[in-house]
C-alpha cells in the first residue's frame, strides 16, 4: 500500500517548469515589442527556443561541468586551451545563429536593430548566463573597432557569421569568430589609466607585454586590450589594442593563460588572469586615446548588463509564479494566499517597470545618432538604468527563491544558480560608485542636455506621480559641492523617475501605483509591504502568461 502511495501521489510538488514561450507569456515584454514595431512572430519563436525544457537544461548542465584550462599539453608545448562541456558550445551556437552576437550591425534587423538584439539577449539569459559573456562582447566589440575602419573591415565577416566555429584555428581559416576583452590589471582594477602593460612598436604592429587580471572569454579568437604605447611620434599613452589569439604567420600567440577565476556563479564562463609576452597586435584608434576607443564597447556592454539583468529577473519570478500557482498550502494554491500574493505582485511591478525602462533606453540608443534628445537620454541613462536594475537584480531573485521555500535553496531546482548569477553584472563594466559617478561625469560634461532630459523625464512621470520634489532634490544635488558623496542618491533617483516615465510613455495602468508605491512617502523597501490592491491578480498574469 505504501509503494502504491508513493508511485501515485504528487506530493503536492509543482510541476517542472519548461516548454513556455518566454517571449508571448511575458506580457510587459510582449507589449515593448509591439510599441517598438518588432517583428514579434520571429521573437515569439526565439521565446519557444530559449524556453524548451531542452534548452533549460543546457543551462544545468552547463554550469553542472565548469570550463577546464589546459596550459600544457603532455610533452610541455603550450596549448592555454579552454575546454568546454558540450552543453556551453550547444548554448553558444544558439545563441549565435539567433544572431544575439552581431545582428545590431549586420544590417539583417533595419528597424530598431538594438531592440530587436535586445530582447533575444533578454530571452536567451533565462536559458542560461554564462555563455552570453562572449556573445554581448563580440556584439560590443564592433563599436571600438569602428575607430579603425580598416581593421574591422578585414574582421567584419568573421564577426558577422551565424556559424558558431570553437575550433583552436587562426581566425581567417574559420567560419566565425568570438571577441573579448582585457583591460583590468591586478594594481589598477577599475582605474585602468594605472596599467602598466605596455606596447612596443614593431613595423605595423605592436608586441605587448604585461598581464590583465580580468581576461573574459579567454576561447575568443581575439581580445581588446589597453596597453600604454611608448612615447614617439603617436604620443604615447593608454591606448586601445586588437590580440588575435594567433599571430599572421599561423603561429601561436604568446598569451600565456595563468588561471580560470573560481567565481561565485557565472560556472559555465571562463574569466582568466594571463600574463603577455611580446603578443602580436594592432593598434585601435589613436595612440593615446584608449578609454575614448574602449567607452564604445563599454556603453554596449553596460546596455547589455540592464537586458540581461531583466531578463534573469524575469526568469526567477516565473519560476516563482509558476510554483506558487501549483503548491497548496492551508487548503489553498499559494497564489491565493494574501501575503504570498502581496510579494509575488510587488515583484511583477517592480519588473514591469524595469522592463519598460530597459527598452525604453534601447529605443534611444537606437536613434542617438539621428536625435540629439535622444542621444542625451542614452548618454544620461545608461548608467543609472545599469544602477538601478542591476542591482534590483539580487533582492528581486532572492524573493522569488524564497518563494519556494526549500526547494528554492536546493542545487536541485536552478533559484540557487540564478541567485549566486544575480550581482555579476552589478560589478562588470562598473559596479555601483562606478555607474553613480558616471551619471555625475555625464551630467558634467553635457550640463545643459542633462538638465533638458531630467525636465522632459518629470513632464512625462508627472503625469502618474508628483514628482517635482524629488526632481528638485536631484538638480539640487547635481549642482552642489556635495554631489559625488550624494551620486547614488542621485543616480537611483534619476532611474526612478525614468522607470515612472517609461511607464507613463507605454500607457501603463500601473504608472501611478509604481509612482506611488516606490516615489511616494512612507513606504517601506521590502517586497511585499506596498498595498497593491486590486492590481495583484493583473500584475501576476502580466508576469507569467497562462
Amino acid at each position: 500500500m505504501t509503494s502504491g502511495l508513493l508511485e501515485d501521489a504528487s506530493f503536492n510538488q509543482s510541476p517542472a517548469f519548461g516548454d513556455v514561450d518566454l517571449f508571448t507569456a511575458d506580457r510587459p515584454l510582449a507589449d515593448a515589442a509591439v510599441r517598438l514595431g518588432l517583428d514579434t512572430q520571429v521573437l515569439s519563436a526565439c521565446g519557444r527556443d530559449y524556453g524548451s525544457a531542452a534548452t533549460l537544461d543546457l543551462g544545468r548542465v552547463a554550469n553542472e561541468n565548469p570550463p577546464k584550462l589546459r596550459t600544457m599539453d603532455g610533452k610541455g608545448n603550450r596549448l592555454d586551451l579552454v575546454e568546454f562541456h558540450p552543453a556551453y558550445h550547444a548554448l553558444m551556437e544558439k545563441s549565435i545563429g539567433h544572431g544575439i552576437h552581431a545582428s545590431a550591425h549586420d544590417g539583417s534587423e533595419p528597424h530598431g536593430p538594438l531592440a530587436s538584439r535586445a530582447v533575444r539577449l533578454y530571452l536567451a539569459t533565462q536559458a542560461e548566463s554564462g555563455h552570453l559573456c562572449p556573445i554581448t562582447m563580440t556584439h560590443a566589440c564592433v563599436g571600438a573597432l569602428a575607430a579603425e575602419p580598416a581593421l574591422l573591415k578585414k574582421w567584419r565577416s568573421k564577426i558577422q557569421s551565424r556559424t558558431y566555429d570553437p575550433r583552436p584555428l587562426p581566425w581567417r581559416e574559420k567560419k566565425g569568430v568570438t571577441l573579448g576583452m582585457g583591460m583590468t590589471e591586478r594594481q589598477g582594477g577599475t582605474d585602468v589609466r594605472a596599467n602598466i602593460t605596455s606596447a612596443a612598436p614593431h613595423g605595423d604592429h605592436v608586441e605587448i607585454t604585461g598581464h590583465k587580471w580580468f581576461m573574459s572569454a579567454p576561447m575568443c579568437d581575439a581580445f581588446l586590450v589597453l596597453a600604454q604605447a611608448a612615447q614617439g611620434s603617436g604620443g604615447g599613452g593608454l591606448t586601445c589594442y586588437l590580440m588575435p589569439r594567433y599571430r599572421p604567420d599561423g603561429s601561436q600567440n604568446n598569451l600565456r593563460f595563468q588561471r580560470l577565476k573560481d567565481k561565485l556563479g557565472n560556472k559555465s564562463n571562463a574569466s582568466s588572469e594571463v600574463e603577455f609576452h611580446a603578443a602580436y597586435a594592432e593598434r585601435v584608434g589613436p595612440e593615446g586615446a584608449g578609454v575614448r576607443t574602449i567607452i564604445e564597447m563599454v556603453n554596449l556592454t553596460r546596455l547589455d548588463c540592464a537586458i540581461a539583468s531583466a531578463g534573469q529577473m524575469r526568469i526567477a519570478l516565473s519560476q516563482a509564479l509558476h510554483h506558487i500557482r501549483h503548491r497548496s498550502v492551508f487548503q489553498k494554491k499559494l497564489a491565493d494566499q494574501p501575503a504570498m500574493r502581496a510579494v509575488a505582485a510587488d515583484l511583477a511591478l517592480e519588473l514591469e517597470a524595469q522592463v519598460a525602462l530597459v527598452f525604453r533606453l534601447t529605443h534611444a540608443a537606437d536613434h542617438a545618432a539621428s536625435d540629439p534628445r535622444e542621444a542625451a537620454y542614452a548618454r544620461l541613462l545608461t548608467p543609472a538604468v545599469k544602477f538601478l536594475v542591476c542591482k534590483s537584480t539580487p533582492q528581486v531573485v532572492y524573493e522569488s527563491l524564497e518563494c519556494l521555500g526549500g526547494n528554492g535553496y536546493t542545487e536541485d531546482l536552478p533559484l540557487a544558480r540564478y541567485y549566486r548569477e544575480a550581482p555579476l553584472n552589478v560589478i562588470w563594466e562598473g559596479s555601483g560608485n562606478v555607474m553613480a559617478l558616471d551619471v555625475l561625469r555625464a551630467a558634467g560634461r553635457h550640463p545643459e542636455a542633462a538638465i533638458d532630459t531630467l525636465a522632459r523625464l518629470v513632464r512625462t512621470a508627472s503625469q502618474a506621480f508628483h514628482v517635482a520634489p524629488l526632481a528638485q532634490a536631484l538638480e539640487h544635488t547635481l549642482k552642489s559641492a556635495d554631489a559625488e558623496r550624494r551620486a547614488r542618491f542621485l543616480c537611483e533617483g534619476l532611474a526612478r523617475i525614468a522607470a515612472l516615465a517609461a511607464l507613463v510613455e507605454a500607457g501603463s495602468a500601473f504608472a501611478p501605483l509604481y509612482g506611488e508605491t516606490r516615489l511616494g512617502a512612507g513606504h517601506f523597501a521590502q517586497f511585499g509591504t506596498a498595498d497593491l490592491g486590486s492590481a495583484e491578480t493583473e500584475l501576476m498574469d502580466r508576469a507569467l502568461a497562462t
